[in-house]
């Protein structure tokens, strides 16, 4: 099985141009927002356009949400497409589903920016910002059922004036109910109070210190965190690196099933080691 992807900034018409690019990439399947599309239809898995917020959203797009992974994998497994695209914001996004999803690693990545113009782009950007619009690679009939109670129309009169022309498929916009709530930004010091929770909560650290927090941007794009913190461990006669690389792993699994952000780098570093009570 071959992976390419599709990646481009939020908003820039990615979904709208899936199907162009999986016509001409010769893809069998598609990967767009935590749903595996073939032939027209959802095979598997939930859209992040159903989630009622944002961070519910991401969560469910890079597949960290229980059991969502899962499915969508034994789907994969038993439909065996040839070639499957996934469409993300970066490279690291695409390149993190696929692993979750047990795919082979990503060949080739084809930019938005090779499949659109910018001003397609900025129209794309503009429907979404101003209506809250989002586009899903399959006919409405088909999303029907997925998408009781929310706006579901056919792509043609939005971007082409209604015009008849030549699709190579069908499309619907949905508008998600997150899509009215804004702007939704995780300050550092939020992160920085989930970490104390999660590290403190081990009943092997004593005190979590000097957390920082650091959010890697490229291009206006979330890239990841890098977070640094001290602690002090009240056990004795146990192997610390063993125990602090257990700590780390469930940190960051649950850090970014909480937040929807992509834990890069959790450097911890053990201060000092007490012996007795608390």
């Amino acid at each position: 099985m071959e992976v390419i992807a599709l990646v481009g900034q939020s908003g820039t018409g990615k979904s709208h141009r899936a199907l162009m690019v999986a016509n001409e990439y010769q893809a069998d399947a598609i990967i767009d927002d935590g749903i595996l599309i073939r032939d027209g239809k959802i095979v598997a898995g939930k859209s992040a356009k159903h989630e009622k917020s944002k961070i519910m959203a991401v969560r469910r797009a890079i597949f960290v949400l229980p059991g969502h992974a899962e499915e969508v994998g034994e789907a994969l497994r038993e439909d065996m497409p040839n070639r499957i695209l996934i469409i993300g914001t970066s490279d690291n996004m695409v390149g993190k589903i696929a692993k979750k999803l047990g795919l082979p690693p990503i060949s080739r990545i084809v930019r938005i920016e090779d499949v659109a113009t910018p001003e397609e782009m900025e129209k794309a950007h503009e429907i979404r910002m101003k209506k809250g619009m989002h586009i899903i690679p399959v006919p409405s009939i088909e999303l029907a059922p997925h998408f009781s109670g929310y706006l579901i129309d056919p792509i043609r009169s939005l971007f082409n004036g209604g015009k008849k022309r030549r699709r190579l498929g069908e499309k619907s916009i949905v508008r998600p109910i997150f899509s009215y709530y804004g702007k939704l930004i995780i300050d550092d010091r939020a992160i920085s109070d989930i970490v104390r929770i999660l590290i403190g909560g081990n009943e092997a650290v004593r005190k979590v210190s000097d957390i920082k927090v650091e959010q890697i941007t490229e291009d206006d794009e979330h890239r990841g965190l890098v977070i640094s913190c001290s602690v002090v461990l009240a056990v004795y006669g146990k192997n610390i690196p063993q125990l602090m690389m257990a700590i780390q792993n469930e940190t960051k699994k649950q850090l970014e099933l909480q937040t929807g952000m992509v834990v890069r780098k959790l450097n911890v570093n053990v201060k000092a080691l007490v012996v007795g009570a608390k």
